[in-house]
């Protein structure tokens, strides 16, 4: 395939060419497709954008398959061997998208090797991992960054500008679900990757856990304390192709009590066992002068209630339609009214990372650093530490 040649010229804000910067993709299914679809928009709709991301490299195991995605998603060439692709000289960024056990090595040799490591979620099995990949990216001085992408949803960053300004004061509470049912035995779900604790590290808390464990920590504070129960409610499944059933070792669901360092408390649960629910993370946060609601599935919308406005008897809940061209990133897209879908806050991601590449700036607190992604999976491990005593875990990072 030629060469990429888009460049940032289009629009009357643009003074000069922007900067590119090459990205090496490794991964091409699920995160694979989403990443390239945000490094692919966000150069013409994150506008002006402070660098352009260039397509250089996308890396598999499966040659054919890879060939395939490279040129559906547009990327220059292809390795089968990550350590090829970071060692390229065009490579300027690692995009690590592949399953949780390809995290920590490629990431911590990108980083070795000078490439800026962006990295999806969990960013590792557990947290000695996870402090690893933190410790090479922060030794290297490159930009590190772990893709939370929910920090990105508008209405997400709007609760999260309301609560560092004070409208909710003190905060009491914060209760977090994140529900799918995708794994359910009338699903029939083999054995795949994300059912096997040597790939994924665990099961519904990584995998959903993870995300509502890093917006407590991003709107309310520091976790100072864990309570948990896990469970597995079908502990054998068989292997893709095969009817040979071998025993599950991850969660299927889990809950959990959380404190703060603030003194909040909180609940956070997660399973991939909840009928009917296939997309569910709804989180609250109730505090003295009012209560902010969000529900992913309906994610340009926050429910707002403030104590103290008048009628009384008709005060409540009231939905806010979080388009409008003031609201966290709004200005790049439509009209309000004109709603925002699930991929745009991966957008929004990408172009925070490369603008902190280009103007040297940090990733924190807006973004999850590498530091974000390990105190998340330390969180993670406290959990699954707890439910094996069933005793509460104090944290210690």
């Amino acid at each position: 395939m030629g060469k990429q040649t888009f460049t940032a010229m289009a629009g009357p804000r643009a003074t000069k060419r922007a900067r590119t910067i090459g990205v090496g993709m490794l991964g091409y299914a699920f995160m694979g497709k989403a990443h390239s679809n945000a490094w692919k928009k966000m150069g013409y709709m994150m506008y002006p954008p402070a660098a352009v991301p260039r397509l250089v490299a996308l890396c598999g195991r499966n040659a054919d398959a890879l060939a395939e995605a490279a040129r559906r998603y547009g990327y220059e060439r292809t390795y089968t061997d990550w350590r090829k692709m970071i060692a390229d000289p065009d490579v300027e960024a690692l995009d690590n998208g592949a399953p949780n056990d390809l995290h920590a090595r490629p990431c911590i040799e990108a980083a070795r090797a000078g490439k800026h490591v962006f990295c999806e979620k969990p960013l590792a099995r557990t947290a000695d991992e996870a402090r690893a990949m933190r410790d090479a990216a922060v030794k290297a001085r490159v930009k590190h960054m772990c893709a939370f992408n929910y920090r990105f949803v508008p209405a997400v960053r709007q609760a999260r500008d309301l609560i560092a300004a004070g409208r909710l004061g003190r905060i009491y509470h914060y209760r977090a679900v994140y529900l799918q049912e995708w794994v359910m035995p009338h699903y029939g779900t083999p054995l795949i990757w994300r059912l096997d604790r040597k790939v994924a590290g665990s099961g519904a808390l990584g995998d959903l856990g993870a995300h509502v464990i890093d917006l407590a920590r991003f709107l309310v504070g520091e976790i100072a304390s864990v309570s948990a129960a896990t469970r597995t409610f079908t502990d054998r499944r068989p292997r893709p192709g095969s009817k040979a059933a071998v025993r599950v070792d991850v969660d299927d669901a889990f809950a959990s009590v959380v404190e703060f360092e603030n003194g909040a408390i909180g609940t956070i649960e997660a399973s991939r066992f909840a009928a009917g629910r296939k997309n569910h993370a709804v989180l609250e946060v109730n505090g003295e002068k009012g209560s902010i609601r969000f529900d992913l599935e309906r994610l340009n919308e926050l429910s707002v209630f403030w104590v103290g406005e008048e009628p009384r008897e008709t005060q409540g809940f009231h939905d806010v339609i979080v388009t409008e061209s003031h609201h966290p990133f709004v200005a790049n897209w439509w009209p309000h009214g004109h709603i925002l879908g699930w991929e745009h806050a991966m957008v929004h991601e990408v172009a925070h990372f490369l603008e902190c590449i280009a103007a040297s700036r940090d990733v924190g607190p807006e973004g999850a650093t590498f530091d974000d992604g390990y105190r998340a999976a330390a969180v993670c491990d406290a959990i699954l530490a707890s439910a094996a005593s069933r005793r509460r875990v104090e944290m210690a990072y």
